[in-house]
């Protein structure tokens, strides 16, 4: 028992260095470090972060130089567009929203191609929706029309909120196919297919994928929605970082909608949207009524019951407490509230118009210092005697016969569309917008069938923007600061980090007081002068006592007398001398000590790692 408790004594040491490890590593992981990202295309996005306060001060903002060159389609697209031209084969539109006024429902909010305000690349430009509280609307045909048939729909395009977002949108429509198309007119009833992207308002964070459905039976469309993704998506809103926004939609009926490259949802389009794509089979027949006799009511007053004859209901629920006394030094001549003497009337008040002027009213000083002001009464307590109105108990309803709902009948409506991936052609793309918030940024949108050409395109894109942005953000240290800053509790934390290793060397390598409890020293003659033949001499004597207690060891068995080194054999030799002082020579040195068989003896001998031998 002995042996293994001092076993797990000794590899506590090695346990404490991982326990700050993982305490570092926790530590990290609360301030908000975020993990950098990979991308998947060729493109790798370095750790610019440094790792102390001076580095963040010292570093240049600018001294990360990347040659943005406008990105190439890899591959068949449908669509591409990065604005760096301008607004080439864009269509403002010049109608106007129905039913509303006309000067409100102008389409007149205005668009630039502009340069990020930060983390900008030199020739790199996005279209840029700059008013505040107007309707804006841009739209572009499509390089060729994408048919739904055996091919998937990648969608992906950049949003920056450079000054966050109060309330509006930035998503898109991807405008079905018609031969009465005329961009000019696009507005918010334009027939679309798909409406993908990001919305918001007030604390409502949303990231849409809706798509009109066409009812094979009435040939009406519907509008259905995915379910909301299950993750927190408002850093995305907030953060003013460049986000890649994609939807993938697949001919076998699943989507997925990424961020970052990031999945955040995925489904099917046959079960995870809002209303279902396919009726229900029946229906809740609208001509059924309720019978008048029928009984929805679980539990009645029971009709047998009868009030006991001591059940006073004119017992009040309070009543004075006759018991109270009125405290000492009540003031009852005083009022609660006086005129405020310090009140002087409005030069401007006129007392025909505004009636005779009276001081307001402030709380009587002298009410501050007495337990009371103004006429005492008898405070009030629970009545002993109050019952309330008596009602008969409940009990089951022997008449109950559950909650009424209409028969159910075969749904008249009803179809089934095993595939509505198959949705309406689509021909352009637009973006139709009303927003609080200024200078949201769009860039870089590309519409394809393949997912290798939307990762390349988006590595040679959007991948640059996130490595100047790396490269441009605080280092680990300010990080930290921030984090700690907004969350005060989290400097507890950094303390006890690095509180915890400085605490341990000094516990377990720190010498204690040289008393006798613990350690003596044999000092050596100091008067007496040795020479360096005599120290010659006695060396020798030491090897040669030393060779000969080894030899012992190996004839007998016994280990007195071996030179150890701690991290080897100090185990056994506290463990041969249980209870016993121990007599230890410091190897290299004048001095003998004397040490107590403790725990705390063994953890300075360890953490020191002393070779010494021991008798």
């Amino acid at each position: 028992m002995l042996k293994l408790s001092i076993l797990q004594i000794t590899k506590m040491h090695f346990q404490w260095d991982w326990l700050c490890l993982r305490v570092l590593i926790i530590s990290s992981v609360t301030a908000g470090m975020r993990n950098k990202e990979n991308l998947d295309a060729d493109v790798e996005v370095e750790n610019f972060d440094k790792q102390s306060q001076e580095a963040d001060v010292d570093r240049d903002k600018s001294s990360i130089e990347v040659v943005y060159q406008t990105p190439k389609p890899t591959g068949e697209v449908y669509f591409t567009e990065t604005f760096d031209e301008g607004l080439s084969g864009w269509v403002l539109s010049v109608t106007l929203k129905e039913d509303m006024d006309d000067n409100v429902a102008k389409y007149d909010g205005r668009w630039e191609v502009e340069e990020l305000k930060e983390n900008a690349m030199p020739g790199d430009r996005g279209l840029v929706l700059k008013s505040v509280a107007k309707y804006h609307a841009i739209s572009a045909m499509l390089t060729k029309a994408f048919v739904f048939d055996d091919k998937p729909l990648i969608v992906q395009y950049e949003v920056n909120f450079q000054k966050g977002i109060d309330c509006g949108g930035a998503y898109i429509k991807l405008l079905s196919s018609s031969n009465d198309l005329n961009l000019e007119y696009f507005f918010d009833k334009t027939p679309y297919t798909i409406m993908f992207g990001p919305d918001k308002c007030g604390e409502d964070y949303k990231l849409h994928f809706i798509f009109r459905h066409k009812n094979p039976k009435t040939g009406e469309y519907d509008e259905k929605h995915a379910e909301r993704p299950d993750v927190d998506l408002k850093k995305y809103y907030l953060d003013k970082k460049t986000h890649l926004y994609t939807l993938v939609l697949k001919p076998d009926d699943t989507f997925e909608i990424l961020i970052d490259q990031i999945v955040v949802s995925k489904g099917s389009l046959l079960e995870n949207m809002i209303p279902p794509v396919n009726p229900s089979k029946e229906i809740e027949d609208p001509t059924d009524k309720k019978p008048d006799d029928w009984d929805e009511r679980p539990k009645i007053p029971d009709p047998n019951a009868v009030k006991p004859d001591d059940w006073d209901e004119d017992e009040p629920a309070k009543i004075e407490d006759p018991d109270a006394v009125k405290p000492e030094g009540w003031l009852d001549d005083e009022p609660q509230y006086v005129p405020d003497p310090n009140a002087n009337k409005p030069k401007d008040w006129d007392e025909e118009m505004d009636g005779e002027w009276e001081a307001p009213q402030i709380p009587n000083p002298k009410c501050e210092t007495a337990p009371g002001c103004g006429e005492w009464v008898h405070p009030m307590k629970n009545n002993p005697k109050y019952k309330g109105k008596w009602r008969a108990p409940m009990i089951d309803n022997p008449n109950y016969q559950g909650i009424w709902s209409p028969r159910k009948i075969p749904n008249p409506d009803y179809f089934e569309d095993l595939h509505p991936f198959k949705m309406t052609t689509v021909s352009a793309i637009g973006l139709e917008l009303w927003s609080m918030t200024s200078d949201i940024y769009f860039d870089n949108f590309i519409i394809c069938s393949e997912k290798e050409v939307a990762d390349r395109w988006a590595a040679d894109s959007w991948g640059l923007k996130k490595l100047v942005a790396s490269a441009n953000e605080p280092g680990m240290f300010s990080q930290l600061v921030t984090a700690a800053e907004e969350h005060p509790w989290l400097w507890v934390l950094y303390i006890l980090t690095l509180a915890l290793p400085i605490g341990l060397s000094v516990l377990f390598c720190w010498p204690g007081k040289k008393s006798d409890e613990y350690i003596n020293f044999k000092k050596p003659d100091v008067s007496k002068q040795i020479t360096k033949g005599e120290q010659k001499e006695e060396t020798e004597e030491l090897e040669d006592n030393e060779l000969e207690e080894e030899k012992e060891n190996e004839d007998t068995g016994e280990d007195e007398g071996r030179e150890i080194k701690f991290k080897e054999n100090l185990l056994f030799c506290f463990l041969k001398n249980a209870g016993h002082s121990l007599n230890i020579q410091i190897k290299n040195s004048s001095q003998a000590a004397y040490f107590k068989n403790t725990s705390r003896n063994i953890f300075y001998l360890y953490s020191c790692n002393t070779v010494f031998s021991c008798n």
